[in-house]
Order: C-alpha cells, then sequence, then structure tokens
C-alpha cells in the first residue's frame, strides 16, 4: 500500500484591523515596510554594481589579449587554411591544444524599410512573399460585446485587484 503524504501548510498570523484608525496605520505600516524593502534592494543594488564594476575592470585586459590572440590565430589559419581543411575536404582542423572549425552560419534575410519592399513586392507580382495573417481583433470585441456575446469560444471576463497604496511624497530635486 502506497505510503499516505500529509501537506502541511504553516499557519499565517494575520491582523485584521478592527477600525477605521488601525486600519490606518495598518496602511501607514505597509508603507514603512515598502520603504524598508526599497532601501535594502537599492543597498543591495548600490554593492552588485560595485562588485560588477571591479570584475569588469579586472577582465577588460584579459579580454583584449583574448582577442588579440584569436585574431593572430584567424590570420594564422587563413593564411594555411588550404592544409588544414585538407583542401577544403574538412571543416575542422585538430591542433594539439584544440581545434580550428570553418562553419558557415544559416541564411537570414535583413529587411530595412518594410513598406517600399512590401510595395515592390506588390508592384512585382511576387505576392508570395507577402505574409497575411487572420487573427481575432480583442479590441474590437471590446468595443462591440453584444455581437459576439452568442458565438462560441468567445468569452468577456474582468477582474478586480486590491491595492493599498499608502501616501508618499518624493524628495524635490535641488539646483546646484
Amino acid at each position: 500500500m502506497a505510503k499516505k503524504t500529509r501537506l502541511k501548510t504553516p499557519a499565517v498570523a494575520v491582523n485584521v484591523p478592527q477600525s477605521r484608525e488601525s486600519a490606518a496605520e495598518a496602511i501607514a505600516q505597509i508603507g514603512r515596510i515598502n520603504r524598508d524593502l526599497a532601501r535594502l534592494e537599492a543597498d543591495m543594488n548600490d554593492e552588485l554594481a560595485a562588485v560588477k564594476e571591479r570584475h569588469e575592470t579586472a577582465a577588460d585586459p584579459l579580454r583584449l589579449q583574448l582577442q588579440a590572440l584569436t585574431t593572430g590565430v584567424h590570420t594564422w589559419a587563413e593564411a594555411n587554411r588550404e592544409s588544414l581543411t585538407q583542401g577544403g575536404k574538412v571543416k575542422t582542423a585538430q591542433l594539439t591544444t584544440g581545434e580550428l572549425v570553418w562553419r558557415l552560419r544559416p541564411r537570414s534575410v535583413r529587411i530595412t524599410g518594410s513598406d517600399a519592399v512590401l510595395d515592390a513586392l506588390r508592384r512585382l507580382g511576387l505576392k508570395r512573399f507577402i505574409r497575411t495573417k487572420d487573427e481575432v481583433n480583442k479590441e474590437a470585441i471590446l468595443n462591440e460585446p453584444e455581437a459576439v456575446a452568442t458565438v462560441p469560444g468567445i468569452s468577456i471576463s474582468q477582474g478586480e485587484d486590491f491595492v493599498v497604496q499608502p501616501f508618499e511624497a518624493e524628495l524635490a530635486e535641488v539646483a546646484k
């Protein structure tokens, strides 16, 4: 017989305000906690920025050295490509410490000025290169919900969120 597993959920202590004043105090406390969290997050980001800057600074000379070595090896490999690839029969050359690989990237299409390209394709009768996409216009349905009320598969829903927004003021900029 299979062992039964019990899921235990920790009890959450909820302090439900009993008056308007205690609700106002709870909102004020929510505001204080939000500000404390924002301060902690700002401190964390300051520390992370300092660590990142320190490591980026240390990595810069290594990146330059890596680029110079890679460029040098590439120059040598291109000069000796015929012998390294056995006259173009292989695309990988094995060396004692690693390999050199030549690979063709997949072809890609880049469009600049898509409106002009679309017009040119239409004028030249090359409509097979133009994609048309049918999709439901949700904005129009929201504007006329009665018209689609009987269409199966369409439902319109609306939810409600409850948000607590403590009053907060921002610091004004000081002219320097």
